[in-house]
């Protein structure tokens, strides 16, 4: 049900959405699901304020996720670390190493879209 709300054209058909859910978690006696989706619903929608190109990529975490897949598989790798500071310099430079390489420049946004536009654009238009 949650991913349907996610999944509307615009803000306001994702807030009827997330209403019929609520509504249905009511039905279901889960008060407390329902409760925490009104609270929050409007929090997790704030991706629609920007450029619809962009929200897939806003919405969720996938480089974040990319990156910690990465650092986990290092760290199995050398199963016990001797202490905390040396499991720290382990992230740490592949951190550095993902920062200064191709896969960390790649641009995961489009930030021209996000720029607003001139007043010359704004009076020519």
């Amino acid at each position: 049900m949650l991913k349907a709300i996610h999944a509307s054209e615009d803000r306001e058909a994702a807030l009827e959405k997330a209403n019929g859910v609520i509504e249905k978690l009511q039905q279901r006696k889960l008060g407390q699901a329902a409760e925490k989706i009104k609270e929050g619903v409007l929090e997790t929608l704030s991706y629609y304020d920007f450029p619809s190109a962009h929200w897939r990529r806003i919405r969720t975490n996938n480089p974040l996720e990319r990156i910690l897949r990465e650092v986990r598989r290092r760290t199995r790798v050398v199963g016990a670390f001797p202490d905390g500071q040396s499991a720290l310099m382990l992230v740490a430079a592949r951190l550095r190493h993902i920062a200064g390489s191709r896969w960390g420049a790649r641009a995961y946004l489009d930030m021209e879209l996000l720029k607003e536009p001139s007043q010359e654009e704004t009076m020519a238009a």
